[in-house]
């Protein structure tokens, strides 16, 4: 295991070109199942996560190659065997690909999905919605046993729009036989772009972005080429950064409106933001005041930049409350924000944030990747030194993290975890 070790104090600026969407990519490369044919993805990012989703394309017999920042597959002929726990548990959007292996292969075992342990995160709106495709799928040992001879197009209201459920069964209806329509459907700008995608394949995929998505059933989709859009969530942490280091950050190859409920709530707290057709800049120069955040789905505050907004709000003047409403275990940052100094309770689902003069360098454990994130923003910005550990959870999200950190002006070095998690107190 490794660690950060950052020098806080240093005001971050410059400007950070974003990488590509890992939450695009993962959605598409579970999209990639219905083609026969190459698909050719540019701008992937480079992370764990999407290594491990590769690995898993070419377990079930697609041929994976990787050029940079470009993916070739071709899912042509592929099996749906069952797949290496290890592997499945290691991401959770390795689930998405039970619906499009359905589609293509009519059988699939499937062991259940990992990821972060930031709350249930259930799949029952996946599974009523496949079902109402023709699916069969049953539970046994922590294992889905999944079988479908044709799926058939369906009206599926979704009881709460899940940005996770609404991308898995778009995929699925796809190759359906006749059409799909999702109601009350997530409107995330990775669902958009799956649709986009989709089409370009040769499917039939409209209204994503609104809260109804109609899918035309097509026999066969083919090979084709699609470049990641910028990854939003990383966007926003950089500008994070620079609010919480009093400092001038732009980020570029963006699109503006993925940041506004960040951007608002900036202004909100009194920072200067300013945006152009491709870029957003934030300028922080003074102390920034406390606010309230609630997240909502799309376009609401995204719930991925809760736990780095909570690192900005600790040293804010006054009290803030960030509520979150989505993923109820969402709380991993607080105890380790404490531990540098910050004064934050939790009251039920809510964060109650007072707001100190700063925060003071400590040894501190990532517990998921945003909670990752925050303690490495909070270490940018307190006195003294930081040591964050399990930065395995930030590699699932941020490629070349410490690298742009140090462009902008972070003294952060990554080095190994010679004394280990348990001996940091």
């Amino acid at each position: 295991m490794e660690v950060y070790k950052i020098e806080g104090g240093h005001r971050l600026t410059g400007t950070v070109n974003i990488k590509g969407s890992k939450n695009t990519a993962l959605a598409v490369m579970s999209g990639v199942l219905l083609a026969e044919g190459v698909c050719t993805l540019t701008n992937v990012p480079d992370l764990s996560d999407t290594r491990a989703k590769a690995k898993l394309l070419q377990q079930i017999g697609a041929q994976v190659e990787w050029k940079g920042d470009t993916l070739l597959v071709d899912a042509s002929s592929i099996q749906a065997e069952e797949l290496d726990e290890s592997l499945v548990r290691s991401i959770r959007t390795s689930f998405y690909m039970l619906g499009p292996l359905l589609a293509r292969t009519q059988k699939v075992v499937l062991p259940s999905p990992g990821g972060c342990r930031i709350g249930a995160r259930p799949v029952d709106f996946h599974i009523k919605g496949l079902e109402k495709l023709g699916a069969k799928i049953r539970l046994d040992g922590g294992v889905y046993y999944s079988e479908a001879k044709k799926l058939k197009g369906a009206e599926i209201y979704l009881d709460y729009p899940s940005a996770g459920a609404t991308q898995h069964l778009m995929t699925a209806a796809v190759l359906a036989e006749g059409s799909t329509v999702i109601d009350n459907a997530a409107m995330e700008p990775e669902i958009t772009s799956l649709a986009s995608f989709l089409n370009t394949l040769g499917a039939r995929v409209e209204g994503a972005g609104t809260s109804k998505i109609t899918i035309e059933g097509v026999p066969k989709l083919i090979g084709g080429s699609f470049r990641i859009p910028a990854d939003r969530l990383q966007a926003g942490t950089y500008l994070l950064a620079a609010a919480i280091t009093y400092g001038d950050i732009t980020v570029t190859g963006v699109l503006p409106e993925h940041q506004t409920a960040l951007a608002k709530k900036l202004i909100e707290a009194g920072a200067d933001v300013s945006e152009g057709p491709d870029w957003v800049r934030v300028n922080v120069d003074r102390k920034l005041n406390a606010i309230k955040v609630m997240t909502m789905p799309h376009p609401g505050f995204p719930t991925d930049m809760q736990q780095p907004m909570a690192a900005v709000l600790a040293i804010a003047n006054g009290t803030s409350f960030v509520e979150e409403t989505i993923y109820e275990n969402r709380i991993g940052h607080i105890q380790e924000l404490n531990r540098m100094g910050a004064n934050i309770r939790l009251e039920g689902r809510t964060a109650v944030i007072c707001g100190v003069p700063k925060l003071f360098g400590a040894s501190v454990e990532a517990s998921d990747l945003r909670a990752g994130a925050s303690l490495v923003l909070a270490g940018l910005g307190a006195e003294g030194n930081t040591t964050v550990h399990r930065i395995d959870h930030i590699d699932r999200g941020y490629q070349g993290f410490m690298e742009t950190l140090r462009d902008l002006g972070a003294t952060i070095s990554r080095v190994a975890d010679r004394d280990g998690v348990e001996k940091r107190f």
